[in-house]
Formats: C-alpha cells, structure tokens, sequence
C-alpha cells in the first residue's frame, strides 16, 4: 500500500451535549459551501447525528465503531471512504476521554490516536471563566500522546464573557482557539429521548443548516482549522478496487423508509445491493398497499410512536405486510420494526394498533429499557441468521415488548437487554424482529443469507409479478 494524504480531523468535547453535532454540522456546511467534499464520520453506533452530518455536508457518513467493527475494520473503512475527501471530519461521542473501559479502548481519545487525527474540542463555556484553565489543563495533560490541537468556545453569553475566557486560555493553556460561538437558539438541535430530533422526521429542519452554516463561518477561522486538519501525518492507502459488475438482481426487497422509519446504515443497504437486492422503498404512512413483487421486506429502526396515529390509519399496507407475513414472506425487523410488526404501541397514554404479525404489544417506557452494546448468540431457530457463534450489535430503545405469547426466540443475549434481559430476535414464521441493531461489518454474512433465504422462499415469484416496479429503488 502506498501512503498518502487524509487531511483529517477529531471534533470533540469534554462532556455530552456540550454542542459537538451543532458544531461539527455548522462546520461541514460551511466547508462544503466552499466547494471543498468534506467527508463526515461519527464515532459510535448512532444513527440520528449521522442523519445530520450527511445533509450538512451533501456526503453519507460513515459510522466508526470499533467495538462492533474491529480496529482493522474500522480503519480499512475510513481509509476507503476518506480517499476521495479533501477533508475528513470525525464527530466525536460523550467526552474526549470517557469510555467504560478504564484504559479508555473506547474513548473518542483513542480513535483520534489509532487514526492519528489533530482534536479539536468544543468548550462549552456557559457557566464558566477562569475554570475554563484547569478544565482544558487536564485533558490535555491526561493523555498528552493525544494532539489537541485547538479550541472552538461554545455557548458563549457575550463579547465580555469571551475576551475572559480568550485570556485565560492564552496566558494558561497554549491551545489555539478556532473561534467562539455565541448561545443562541439557531445553534440548538431539538432534542428528546433518544437525542436530537432526526432531521428525516420534519424536512423544516433542514432550514437550520444553513443557520449553521453561517454561524459557524462568521465565527471560526476555516482556513486555520483546515491547516490542523492538513497537518495529520499520511495514512496508507489501498489503490482503488477496479469497478466490478453490478450483482444479478435475485430478489426484490422492500425496505421501509419513511418519517417513522430513518435508522439504516448505508453499508447495509449497499451489503444488500452486492448480494443481488433490488431495493424498494416503502413508505409506511403513505403507501396504500405492499407493492407488487416483493420478494422479502426490511423494516429498520425509527420513532414509530411519534408517528402512531399515521402508521394506525394506514390499513391497506398493515393488512398487506400481516397476510405476507402468513404467507411466508421473509421480515428483517429492527426496534422500529419490531414494534410496528406488533399487535400495538402505546405511549404517553396513547395507543395504535399496529401490523399485528406478532402476538404481543410494545409499550414506550419513560425511562430507556435498553441502552448499549450488545453480544447475541443466534439459537438456530431464525431462517437464516445462525451463521456465527456470537454478533456484537447495540440496542437504545425505550420499548418494552409485553403480551408476548408462544415465542420463539433468534438469540440469546451474552450482553445486554434484548426483550427480556435473557432473549431477543421474536420469531415467527420467515419474521426474525428484535430490539438488536446489525451492521453488515460486524455481521458480515447476514445480508447475504436474507437475500438467499428470499431467493429460495420465491415468495414475490410464487405470488406473481404484477407489471413494473411500484417505486422507484433506493439510491
């Protein structure tokens, strides 16, 4: 392999919420009105703040996890999608330095270490003056093999409040400070329970980004933080693969994606396409009936309850999927799915009957009944996930399966909540639902086997093609 440049770097923080995807969003927005591919990542398994850095920058980002991945794994994947960028920006999770493992394997400190990315950190300085010093002191003493490179001051009260911290920085710490960001309510994200809002529920939100975007401009040194993102060493860097042959289309495979259904990984989708899906969008509020043709259906994950009334009213699609569903159609369901898969869902006092595929209900608690990675070992009894000895995926949901009756169960949790602390991935018929969320590097052959086993139920073939595609597939 060949070493080249990867201009690159770490946007951090030194605590949760301190204003890390407001900035890094701003940031990307304001990097890609200058005609430069500012290519977003972020650490961890999240799937809203991705949603926001992809339409800040126009580029799909890429999710770095090392527990799910791998080291090698997860740096082979930025190394792919970071050639072609001028600039890389990596949001970091929670603080530079927290992680559960006390030597910090998981820390955002050791992603900007493994792959050698300047930090640079947003202060949130609300609060604070001189306290700033220490604060700023220790994380760069803690672990100093760690380049902090500069300093972006956050939710600042005024031009008094800034000149305080601008000296107290200079005369004690010796970090460069990038620009400060005054507090005001166009740099705030709505957030709820899960985190901030997902930018694909409401496309209003989209006005934001260019709030951001000038924000952002007018108040950070851009071309300084390109020079620190510049000043990363080079990385090697596999040629590239020479173009190979778009995969025969074996099956065609619905993938409900809408408003209430947003959390995908794209190297899913794209595992999908390599294994001979034709992938076909259905939107569960608005499409009136299962599309002609189908051959399997993936339902990820999402905020259904925020959307239950709209998901109730559609009775032609739920009776679609249901009689599918009984007769043998595959059904990769994922905590959204899951719960729209149910019989029904009530939350804040309301409920919605769902599809009603499977025999129980879902009840969103208030309080975050699974939250974390996961360990899973298949059982056998899913058609086609039993092709590993364990899989490491996440769960965050606030879901409780109750009503469950006559069960059976795809894993056995090693590590985790699923539904019920020991079980998860319901089964019935070719449906596998659970609360675990996949990624195609750390589950490798999953979507493969779900476009096999398609292949071989023939259930859109056995029902018959009815004429041209109903909608139009994914891009």
């Amino acid at each position: 392999m060949n070493e080249r440049d990867f201009p690159r770097l770490v946007v951090s923080a030194t605590h949760k919420s301190a204003g890390k995807t407001t900035v890094a969003a701003g940031l990307l927005a304001a990097l890609s009105s200058r005609g430069l591919k500012a290519q977003p990542f972020k650490k961890g398994p999240d799937f809203i703040d991705p949603m926001w850095l992809s339409a800040a920058s126009g580029l799909q980002c890429r999710n770095l996890d090392n527990f799910m991945f791998g080291w090698d794994k997860l740096e082979a994947l930025f190394r792919r999608v970071a050639l072609s960028a001028d600039v890389s920006i990596i949001e970091g999770n929670k603080g530079l330095h927290d992680s559960a493992d006390v030597e910090g394997e998981g820390s955002v400190a050791n992603l900007a270490r493994r792959l050698k990315a300047p930090v640079v950190m947003v202060l949130d300085a609300s609060g604070t003056t001189r306290g700033i010093a220490p604060l700023l002191l220790g994380y760069k003493a803690f672990e100093p093999d760690v380049n902090i490179a500069g300093v972006i001051l956050n939710k600042v009260g005024s031009a008094r409040h800034e000149s305080k911290l601008r000296a107290v920085i200079e005369k004690y710490c010796g970090v460069e400070i990038l620009g400060s960001i005054r507090r005001t309510d166009e740099m705030e994200i709505l957030e709820r329970h899960l985190g901030l809002v997902p930018i694909k529920e409401d496309e209003s939100l989209s006005s934001m980004l260019d709030s951001l975007r000038r924000h952002v401009s007018y108040a950070l040194d851009l071309d300084r933080v390109l020079a620190i993102a510049s000043s990363a060493p080079p990385m090697e860097a596999e040629p590239p693969s020479p173009p190979t042959k778009a995969a025969p289309r074996r099956v065609r495979l619905g993938v409900v994606m809408d408003r209430a259904f947003t959390f995908y990984y794209p190297e899913n989708l794209e595992a999908l396409e390599a294994a001979g899906a034709e992938l076909v969008k259905v939107d569960a509020i608005t499409t009136k009936r299962l599309p002609d043709g189908l051959d399997a259906l993936y339902i990820g994950g999402g905020f259904p309850e925020m959307f239950m009334a709209q998901l109730e009213a559609n009775e032609g699609l739920k009776d679609g999927i249901r009689l599918a569903v009984e007769d043998g159609m595959p059904v990769h369901g994922e905590c959204g799915g899951l719960i729209y898969l149910s019989k029904s869902v009530s939350h804040k006092g309301r409920r919605a009957a769902m599809i009603g595929a499977l025999d129980c209900d879902v009840v969103i608690r208030e309080k975050p009944k699974g939250h974390g990675y996961m360990v899973v070992e298949p059982t056998g009894k899913s058609p086609w996930m039993n092709n590993a000895a364990q899989i490491r995926a996440h769960e965050f949901h606030y879901g409780e399966v109750v009503n469950l009756r006559h069960a059976e169960f795809a894993f056995r949790v090693a590590r985790g909540t699923g539904i019920n602390g020991r079980d998860d991935g319901i089964v019935y018929k070719n449906v596998t639902a659970s609360f675990a969320h996949l990624h195609h590097l750390a589950c490798p052959y999953w979507a493969a086997d779900f476009v096999a086993f398609a292949e071989r139920t023939a259930f859109g073939k056995s029902a018959g093609r009815k004429g041209p595609p109903v909608l139009a597939a994914i891009k």
